[in-house]
């Protein structure tokens, strides 16, 4: 796509990378597919909507591109997937409703909303270069026709939603008793009971242990267990023997050059105060507040606490308006002209681009140059040294596999002798057992539970180097000893004693309360740790209980007044109302358009999630929908 861009749908391409940062970033990024996907039913399709489709390829992607932004423990990976099988599915739906209903998102709804959000997609009231376009779409990871789809179908959503929700109102009586949920407050003595902070105090007796035990016995089974011998090809010891010459290091300076080549740069912080879509007037109020922030500013005041006060750029307020290193052509065309005329430590004047006012200052500055080769000499020692001791454990563990291959029956210990490696051993261990010296690879793990006796594995990666596992000996699954299951037997009688204890200490405390005896005093004479909650109410929260929710109970209760023991899950609380604070009619008004807000944001929320629920019934019904989640066992029990 090049030239003028003459047509709408073309112009439509810059506006869409923008709205994405005004669209829910974090759900959308995730969650919606990354790349084009298929509409022909394979067996990789987990789920089909109308003749649409969601492939097992586009969940992996989804969960990749999750992992690669945040780390996903494995034990949560079938709950990530499920997640993202869902969303992926609602956008299907939501599709073929539209579809049903003649519902679209047009080229001039897109452009309108991006006009407001980001004015430098245009020179004026062209668009901008392709080139700039695909510049600002790269920044989120994207190909253009991913990014494109991504935007359609949030319009889409919030077309729905406002379809669904419009109709939405909240009548009298809901205000009046979202007030009082809000302002209803009650004050509370209360002692929380843990079970965990009573098992110390439990010592079972050798009675107590071997009745338990033979109460029990068949649930004592111990799994099978393996001990392999190995060896390891150890890349930290390859590490440590290799040696790296300045002559191998002005070499690879030499290949990299270019990334040693450092352009006009300056390091800049930036308060910046917003005049998209504001009125003359607004802008006028605006540059008066810009002005006094600018004062306080050049007479000394703290240049990153002002930032995070007053800025508008959401992107950079948290850090104190530091925009990192900038390059030239990186920024618009006054804010850069003024941050490279400035000197380190200076602050400018107000600067307006298209965005509103800025105050910038200017922390460092770097002329176009390349760093010479004694200055980053020790930065390229490390990556070389890592790079040809992974070459050199890489040809060992090739030369491994290829005796391996020509007979998986030699003895370990030949082949550790050939390659000069030490034969070592596990501990037993179990399926489900961590093995922290391989870094808990679950290939180490599925190929000691695969070996059979007197073979020999191919060499696997771990963290520490390449493996070859032998098999040494099978521990059969067999019900547990005494002596085996102890430290179990004895820790579940703990928890089964201190669940008992804890509900009666409860029991006691609100019987002597309610008898009359002080509070404080009847907690501390069983061992209890009394405390008195601040005034809150159904929505605040109290320490070490939760929400005000978990004793709802109290707000229909009088001074005085003692609880019975509430569970809490395990734990167990019981309360004294200390006193209580009922709403003052007067300041209903006042809070009446924040609470109609609220209340019509809940029931909106509830509207659209019933809505979401019913579409899919809906389509399951008529045969629409129709999911095949038995393909994701890869990812856990997702059955």
């Amino acid at each position: 796509m090049a030239g003028a861009w003459e047509n709408k749908q073309i112009l439509v391409r810059v506006f869409i990378g923008i709205f994405i940062g005004m669209i829910a970033i974090s759900m959308l990024l995730y969650l919606v597919p990354q790349g084009p996907s298929t509409d022909t039913e394979s067996s990789d399709v987990v789920a089909k909507v109308g003749d649409q489709t969601v492939t097992l390829a586009e969940v992996k992607q989804q969960l990749s591109d999750i992992e690669r932004r945040n780390q996903v423990p494995k034990a949560l990976e079938s709950f990530y997937a499920r997640q993202i099988l869902t969303q992926l599915m609602y956008a299907k739906e939501i599709q073929y409703e539209a579809n049903r209903l003649g519902i679209t998102v047009t080229n001039e709804e897109i452009a309108d909303r991006v006009k407001q959000i980001l004015p430098t997609a245009f020179n004026g009231d062209n668009p901008v270069s392709m080139d700039q376009y695909a510049q600002q779409v790269q920044r989120f990871n994207m190909t253009v026709p991913v990014f494109e789809d991504l935007i359609r179908k949030g319009l889409l959503e919030e077309k729905f939603q406002r379809l669904v929700t419009d109709g939405v109102s909240v009548g009298p009586s809901e205000l009046l008793e979202q007030y009082r949920y809000q302002n209803e407050k009650v004050k509370l003595d209360y002692a929380v009971i843990k079970p965990e902070d009573l098992e110390a105090k439990i010592t079972p007796d050798e009675a107590e242990i071997k009745a338990a035990y033979e109460k029990r016995k068949s649930q004592y089974q111990l799994p099978e267990k393996r001990v392999v011998e190995y060896a390891l090809v150890d890349q930290i010891k390859l590490r440590q023997s290799i040696q790296i010459s300045d002559d191998d290091l002005k070499v690879k300076y030499q290949q990299d050059i270019q990334q040693y080549q450092v352009p006009n740069r300056v390091h800049a912080q930036h308060i910046l105060f917003m005049t998209v879509g504001k009125t003359d007037a607004e802008v006028d109020e605006i540059k008066k507040k810009a002005e006094d922030v600018l004062k306080q500013a050049k007479k000394g005041a703290n240049f990153a606490e002002l930032a995070k006060k007053y800025s508008e750029d959401p992107g950079s307020k948290d850090k104190g308006g530091d925009l990192g290193w900038l390059l030239q052509g990186q920024t618009v065309p006054e804010f850069e002209k003024t941050a490279f005329s400035l000197q380190p430590g200076t602050i400018s004047d107000l600067v307006k681009t298209q965005y509103g006012f800025h105050i910038i200052k200017v922390l460092e500055k770097e002329t176009a140059h390349t760093k010479p080769f004694d200055e980053v000499k020790d930065s390229i020692r490390a990556p070389l040294m890592l790079a040809k001791a992974d070459d050199q454990a890489s040809r060992v563990a090739d030369q491994m596999s290829a005796e391996i291959r020509k007979s998986n029956k030699t003895p370990l210990s030949d082949l550790a002798k050939e390659f000069h490696l030490d034969v070592l051993q596990t501990r037993p261990v179990a399926a489900t057992d961590p093995m922290l010296e391989f870094g808990n690879s679950s290939e180490v793990k599925d190929a000691i539970f695969r070996l059979r006796q007197g073979e020999v594995s191919q060499p696997i990666r771990t963290d520490r180097g390449y493996v070859v596992l032998s098999l040494k000996q099978i521990l059969p699954t067999h019900q547990g000893s005494l002596e085996e299951v102890r430290d179990k037997v004895i820790a579940a009688i703990k928890q089964e004693k201190s669940l008992e204890l804890a509900r009666s200490k409860a029991d006691e405390l609100s019987k002597r309360a309610k008898s009359g005896e002080k509070f404080d005093s009847a907690a501390k004479a069983l061992g209890l740790d009394p405390k008195t909650s601040d005034e809150f109410s159904r929505a605040g929260s109290i320490p070490g209980v939760g929400s005000g929710k978990q004793v709802k109970e109290a707000f229909n209760m009088k001074v005085g007044d003692v609880s019975a023991p509430q569970s809490l899950g395990s734990n167990w609380v019981v309360y004294r109302i200390e006193s209580r604070t009922e709403p003052n009619p007067a300041d209903f008004d006042k809070q009446k358009k924040e609470l109609t807000d609220q209340a019509l944001s809940e029931k909106r929320s509830l509207a659209y999630e019933a809505f979401r629920s019913s579409l899919e019934e809906r389509l399951k019904q008529e045969g629409k929908l129709k999911m095949m989640p038995e393909k994701l066992k890869g990812f856990g029990d997702l059955t």
